[in-house]
């Protein structure tokens, strides 16, 4: 993948992810605070705690650090893969973020 390839597809997973984090705070109770920096996203719940997602340019992969631990992701087959277990970067972020949130959320790779 060319670095150009990898910023598109990565920078259309933060996108999605902001989107996420509307829908969340339109439709749920919950406060998900997202603010971004660059290639950096940090999710802040009600109790304080985070979830920071960031972009790996020399790696081509997407970072994610929560209290499950750290997640590298990279692009294979359409997807954003664990390159660990090969779980899907978006099923992993809810499942991060509904522990620290303390109910279900819901995070999809389509933006709207």
């Amino acid at each position: 993948m060319t670095d150009l390839d990898y910023l598109d597809r990565a920078e259309a997973a933060l996108r999605a992810i902001e989107a996420a984090c509307d829908r969340i705070n339109d439709e749920t109770d919950t406060d998900v605070d997202n603010q971004r920096t660059g290639g950096m996203i940090t999710l802040t719940f009600a109790n304080r705690s985070q979830i920071i997602i960031n972009l790996q340019k020399p790696l081509h992969e997407i970072w994610v650090a929560a209290r499950a631990g750290g997640f590298h992701y990279e692009f294979v087959e359409g997807q954003w893969r664990d390159t660990k277990d090969a779980s899907e970067l978006f099923a992993g972020l809810s499942r991060y973020a509904s522990e620290q949130a303390g109910q279900p959320l819901v995070f999809s790779a389509l933006s709207s």
